[in-house]
């Protein structure tokens, strides 16, 4: 049986990565000519396997990669010991040379090593941390050292980058960072992360100290046309048939959020035998629904009443005029305060987005999964 020709879950990379052109270009545009660079969008819409597509077509060995995932990073310590560890090891080609740069570059640290059973890959610095010490500004200063000795440009990627602003002491950790950061050559940033409006709200505000701080670059929705020539395209060069309106009605139902449009294309693929009907669409949403239900579960037991019930409202499509009495009285939304207060903290959670007035549920299948399950408490 062939491969399935779609993936989700995860990064995706090759033949699984499709559209971005523009994108594409100007994020290696800005990496290779030292632009810090910026990516917001809500979830789904692909900013990992973007700047992971960018790394992997553009070799260079004048250039070297630094990609660090911030997700279970949950201090500042704990930035400094990942950064510290991921710059030497990826600028390293061999152990020999992870240990020499690690004692060259953190002379003043006195890092300790170990090691696993893949002694280059499973490797790990450690130190003592004191920011009396100057122990932070090394850290922060290491790319720069490593470049101008290697005479290499450096590009650090931070995956889950908005962690930063759960740090103690953000604001101030943030002051840190832009103080070293802006002064170094031969080093380029890129950071991008799931949480957009922290994303925004640390680099558009004024009064952040990361304002400004790089090309902030807004990803958009892959286009219908794209999706459904990749889809169909897809299947076809693994010996299977779909039409264009049924990989439009995937997009619909999707919204065309990369993660959702590969995962229920995955599913259909697998139905389709060799041709894909209409049922067999019916039953991917179905599979869909059931197999994000734990998470879709999870989220709603994080609700209040008040914030499910406005959950609700949105998923019944009254996604505009929600401070009106008779929507209040119908989802039991209590005041008008109450629907402005809900808004914000749902918005900061990600539940929801707007566009101008109109407010939305940013998970398309959530929304359908609110739809046939949950109803106004």
């Amino acid at each position: 049986m062939e491969e399935n020709p779609f993936a989700f879950g995860k990064s995706v990379e090759g033949n699984y990565f499709t559209d971005r052109d523009e994108e594409t270009k100007r994020l290696e545009a800005n990496l290779t000519h030292g632009i810090n660079t910026v990516l917001i969008s809500p979830r789904r819409w692909g900013k990992t396997s973007l700047v992971k597509n960018v790394i992997a077509n553009n070799k260079r060995d004048d250039i070297r990669y630094v990609l660090l995932d911030m997700f279970y990073c949950k201090s500042e310590a704990a930035f400094y010991h990942l950064l510290a560890n991921e710059i030497i090891k990826q600028t390293s080609s061999k152990l020999d040379e992870c240990i020499e740069n690690g004692k060259r570059f953190l002379s003043n640290i006195t890092p300790k090593f170990s090691f696993g059973a893949d002694s280059l890959n499973d490797f790990s610095i450690s130190f003592e941390w004191n920011p009396k010490d100057g122990t932070d500004i090394e850290i922060l200063q290491l790319p720069e050292k490593i470049a101008e000795k290697k005479n290499i440009r450096v590009v650090v990627c931070f995956d889950e980058f908005q962690q930063i602003g759960t740090f103690d002491d953000t604001l101030n950790f943030q002051k840190k960072l832009r103080s070293v950061w802006q002064h170094q050559q031969n080093v380029t940033y890129c950071m991008f992360g799931s949480k957009r409006h922290m994303m925004e709200s640390m680099f558009s505000d004024a009064s952040c100290p990361l304002y400004k701080f790089g090309d902030i670059l807004f990803l958009k929705k892959i286009p219908t046309k794209e999706w459904v020539s990749f889809i169909t395209s897809r299947f076809s060069a693994t010996g299977k048939t779909i039409t264009e309106e049924q990989a439009e009605r995937i997009c619909n139902i999707t919204d065309n959020l990369s993660s959702y449009v590969q995962q229920m294309a995955w599913i259909v693929w697998y139905k389709a035998n060799p041709i894909t009907t209409d049922s067999m669409i019916d039953d991917a949403v179905k599979d869909l629904l059931e197999q994000n239900k734990v998470f879709f579960q999870r989220d709603v037991e994080s609700l209040t009443e008040l914030q499910l019930n406005f959950i609700v409202a949105l998923a019944d499509g009254v996604e505009t005029g929600l401070t009106k009495n008779e929507v209040i009285r119908r989802y039991h939304l209590q005041t008008s305060a109450n629907v402005q207060g809900i808004k914000k903290s749902l918005m900061s959670k990600e539940f929801i987005d707007t566009d101008g007035e109109r407010i939305c549920i940013s998970d398309p299948i959530f929304k359908l999964w609110i739809v046939k399950t949950v109803k106004v408490r």
